[in-house]
């Protein structure tokens, strides 16, 4: 078989010049040395990419590494938005984007303070997934609805940000707004790094668990007779939440990232049949956000994570004149969210 002459020159272009170790001056190096490998493989396939299209924005390393951690989030935000949304979970990313905000704070703090030279985003992770955790932990407690719990812990996270930023305003206002807004110039080679760690992690843990999750999403009481530990499964999703958020958090910022776990979902819905399709559909959709999003604020000098949400804002839009179109030729039969494919997914985690 003959390839086209654009790819033979990509794959030309990428055999020959093999990648030199990504280095970025920090601690974490030697554990991410391999992951800074795969990314060089990526940049340099993204540049041959570029001189075969011709297209600018694959010029630059910095925009290789939003393009892929932008995949990444279009793979990871509607994975887990997906059972977030049949959960009637959706405002937990909002809560968790704000308590990220405090462990970027934290983490900048530190650094301004101590000279750690801890990533902000570590600090973002563990104080999000601690978050995570708390959020259950209120709920299973006091018995107090989940929006009161997050409510909470929204509220607490974004005043210990708020608190840290005043404690060291010289250092941290200024650095704070790439946390706030996104921005797709400050994704980093270690970011970028710990991203696809969060990305392994992630869909890796939802592969495994998929079934149970599924059951307990839809039926908890009947998760539960069954032997399913549903709140040991509960804290697994919030946590797999927060590492989404702060992933996203990169190139969407604090307050556009919850976003993206919902609107894709929103979106695929209305044109899905089962639950196992709207997955897959919300991944395409939010894909397809990601890299018109990226593309536009590009050449138009925009907020990338802004571009982004709009997009995906218009991809729903159009998603629900779909569905309405649909309906109006009589092909009306897909079921409710609460009840796709929830049967036989449920009795395969009960065996």
């Amino acid at each position: 078989m003959t390839l086209p002459a654009g790819a033979a020159a990509v794959l030309g272009a990428v055999a020959a010049s093999p990648p030199a170790p990504l280095q970025s001056g920090s601690a974490l190096d030697p554990v991410l040395a391999p992951i800074y490998y795969l990314l060089d493989l990526w940049s340099l396939l993204m540049t041959a990419l570029g001189d075969a299209t011709g297209l600018e924005l694959l010029q630059y390393g910095f925009m290789h590494r939003a393009i892929l951690v932008g995949l990444c989030i279009g793979v990871m935000a509607p994975l887990i938005g997906t059972f977030l949304v049949h959960r009637q979970l959706a405002l937990i990313g909002d809560a968790l984007a704000h308590t990220a905000f405090a462990g970027v704070a934290v983490g900048l703090f530190l650094n301004g303070v101590l000279s750690l030279g801890v990533s902000p985003y570590l600090t973002a992770v563990v104080v999000a997934v601690l978050a995570a955790l708390l959020i259950e932990v209120i709920s299973e407690v006091t018995d107090a609805y989940n929006d009161v719990s997050m409510a909470i812990v929204l509220s607490t996270g974004f005043a210990l940000g708020t608190v840290l930023i005043s404690l060291n305003a010289g250092g941290l206002a200024v650095g704070i707004n790439q946390y706030l807004f996104g921005n797709l110039s400050t994704v980093s080679a270690e970011n970028a790094a710990i991203l696809l760690v969060l990305f392994a992690v992630i869909v890796g843990t939802v592969a495994l668990t998929r079934n149970q999750l599924l059951y307990v999403t839809f039926d908890e009481t009947a998760a539960e007779v069954s032997g399913i530990p549903v709140n040991w499964y509960n804290r697994v999703m919030v946590m797999l939440t927060a590492l989404v958020v702060v992933g996203a958090m990169q190139i969407m910022g604090v307050i556009l990232v919850a976003a993206m776990l919902v609107v894709p979902v929103a979106g695929a819905s209305q044109v899905s049949r089962s639950f196992g399709e709207s997955l897959l559909v919300s991944v395409v959709l939010a894909e397809l956000a990601v890299l018109l999003g990226i593309g536009a604020a590009y050449y138009g000098e925009a907020t990338a994570g802004g571009v982004i949400v709009l997009v995906a804002v218009a991809i729903y839009a159009l998603a629900v004149v779909a569905g309405k179109l649909r309906e109006a030729r009589g092909d009306d039969d897909a079921p409710e969210l609460g009840g796709i494919d929830a049967e036989d997914d449920a009795a395969t985690a009960s065996d």
